[in-house]
């Protein structure tokens, strides 16, 4: 495991399971809630998702489980990519209580085993903002491609590349340089909402932000068909772009 990779493994091991339940509520109680309407918890992206009984649907960077076990619940055969062991924690305790099957590989995305994954799934859903947290786009969509079946397909939702450039979401301007291209050290995503966060020695994660242009070229060049793109107004500001959604199809 190559440096940046293990310092977001350590960071996303570090205090997750607390996270998800504050976020979340308790697993059996978030269990309940995702049950009374599967489809409601994927929000915007359930159009993408009305036909998946018996479909196989990967989640890379799936985290605690929220969206694949809403899937399960579906009737999709669902498995999990996540590098952090909290977060299956709660993901394994929020399936069982759904009474759902959920699969769920501790791997760094990168190194998930294509000899037994490559080419076995109809879909992936990659949502809630995950491509600052691997260096190399390139390789990272070619790793989606080789997991999907001939004609399977991809919904990839991100965070809107300007941030880097203005204050959207609840992020300030992260960089002053639209097309830098470095890699960065901040500050693990729910540091500041957990109490007596203030003050700890919260372990760091490494980023590298990506604008439009590498996101989009990167998902062509690994030899994706983009079906839809799509941009969302940001959640604090409605004037402003706040998330993007790729829908695309190997080919």
């Amino acid at each position: 495991m190559d440096p940046n990779t293990k310092k977001n493994k350590d960071a996303w091991e570090y205090r997750a399971y607390e996270f998800a339940v504050k976020s979340n509520g308790k697993p059996n109680e978030y269990a309940a809630h995702i049950l009374q309407n599967p489809i409601a918890t994927l929000k915007k992206h359930g159009k993408y998702f009305d036909h998946v009984d018996g479909l196989k649907i990967g989640n890379p960077c799936g985290s605690s489980g929220r969206r694949a076990v809403a899937l399960a619940a579906l009737g999709a055969d669902v498995t999990v990519f996540d590098i952090s062991r909290e977060n299956e924690r709660y993901a394994v305790e929020l399936a069982k209580a759904a009474n759902v099957k959920l699969n769920y590989v501790v791997s760094d995305v990168l190194a998930i085993d294509t000899a037994k994954y490559g080419t076995f799934f109809d879909k992936l859903y990659l949502e809630g903002g995950v491509l600052h947290y691997f260096h190399d786009i390139d390789k990272f969509m070619e790793k989606l491609y080789a997991l999907l079946k001939y004609e399977g397909e991809v919904i990839l939702n991100d965070f809107h590349p300007f941030r880097k450039v203005m204050p959207i979401n609840y992020f300030k301007s992260s960089r002053e340089d639209y097309f830098e291209t470095d890699i960065h050290s901040g500050d693990l995503a729910y540091k500041g909402l957990l109490e007596a966060s203030e003050g700890e020695l919260f372990p760091e994660c490494s980023y590298r932000y990506y604008n439009l242009s590498e996101i989009i070229n990167a998902m062509i060049s690994a030899g994706f068909m983009i079906l839809e793109f799509n941009e969302e107004p940001s959640w604090t500001n409605e004037k402003l772009p706040g998330e993007i959604t790729i829908h695309a199809r190997k080919i």
